[in-house]
């Protein structure tokens, strides 16, 4: 045999293993999803991804809180699926990763091929109460937490205990949703995703954390904290690394960035920020999440040069999740988005 006939055999033979070994990948890797509903979706609830300190009790003591997601995912032997992670809203008072608003876009988007992964965070609800406590009180109450640049901030700026609450929660809570993405990307393998074609989303409160998530460093909200401070933190895959490719934005707004440039003076936008849709209702009279906030992040998005998608929901509040433009609902319209954006291969 000589050396020729050997290297086209050898070469051959690489293509069919490649073919077997992986069905679901085209050659440059793009993931094949579906125009229809096509598989059943399968899903593995309350897996724990994490731990965050909490107060569950009335004690001064803070201890580990589980942090909990749902994942989504198509009855098929695919091997190359895109991900999609979602974050409920609820003003970082409360809220749930099964809302049946969410529960319905996982299955629309687990039977036409994604894995789609619904999270809870750490809110108000896990924070205890603090009425009554002096600012000292507060800083060791919510040591491990929040750091205490945060907290300091949160009481000199804050008009009640309330506030103060929902400020650090607002920091918990992004925190959170790192270690969610990460746990994710860490456990790829075993939902078939690929990391290179991750979509965050959220609505209201979740559209908050997106934001913050997709355009913040990948250290902000995690190393202001030491494993000293906040054992849990070695819960959260720190290892791991991760790519936003797209955001989806359902009514929210971007005071997670204006509070980490207020404490920390730093600017997180840039022009390696991922894409972004936002639906906004154009009559939201929520004060912490007015249409007006997706105009701004869209002007944002137009200094830089990098893409963005502004969809006013006309005549629409909050929580505009019945919303229709074009005759199209919100699940299609972040569809179109996301295979258009991420040139994914639509069969």
């Amino acid at each position: 045999m000589n050396k020729l006939t050997f290297l086209l055999i050898f070469s051959l033979c690489l293509l069919v293993a490649c073919g077997k070994e992986d069905p679901g990948t085209t050659d440059n890797d793009i993931p094949v999803i579906k125009a229809e509903s096509t598989y059943t979706v399968l899903s593995d609830e309350n897996i724990i991804y994490a731990e965050g300190l909490g107060h569950a009790t009335t004690g001064t003591s803070s201890s580990p809180v589980p942090l909990l997601l749902d994942v989504y995912y198509p009855d098929n032997n695919l091997t190359n699926r895109p991900l999609v992670m979602f974050i409920h809203g609820g003003g970082f008072q409360g809220g749930t990763k099964t809302k049946p608003e969410i529960v319905n876009m996982a299955n629309y988007y687990a039977s036409r091929g994604w894995v789609f992964a619904s999270i809870d965070y750490r809110t108000v609800e896990e924070l205890g109460n603090i009425t009554g406590m002096t600012g000292e009180e507060v800083l060791s109450y919510h040591k491990g937490i929040a750091p205490e640049e945060w907290i300091n901030f949160s009481l000199q700026n804050a008009m009640s205990p309330d506030d103060v609450q929902t400020s650090i929660a607002i920091y918990a809570a992004q925190r959170d949703a790192k270690a969610a993405l990460r746990w994710l990307v860490a456990n790829a393998a075993a939902y078939n995703s690929n990391n290179k074609f991750i979509t965050v989303g959220g609505a209201s409160a979740g559209a908050i954390s997106t934001i913050a998530l997709g355009i913040s460093d990948q250290d902000d909200f995690k190393n202001e904290l030491s494993v000293m401070d906040d054992p849990t933190l070695s819960s959260t895959n720190l290892d791991e690394s991760y790519d936003v490719k797209s955001m989806i934005y359902f009514w929210g707004a971007n005071v997670k960035l204006e509070l980490l440039e207020a404490i920390y003076g730093v600017d997180r936008y840039d022009v390696n920020d991922p894409e972004v849709y936002l639906a906004h209702g154009t009559m939201d009279v929520n004060p912490s999440t007015p249409f007006s906030e997706a105009t701004e992040l869209k002007e944002i998005y137009d200094g830089l040069g990098v893409y963005s998608e502004l969809v006013p929901l006309e005549g629409a509040g909050h929580g505009a999740w019945n919303a229709q433009v074009d005759g199209k609902g919100l699940n299609e319209l972040t569809f179109d988005f996301i295979v258009a954006r991420q040139q994914l291969t639509v069969e």
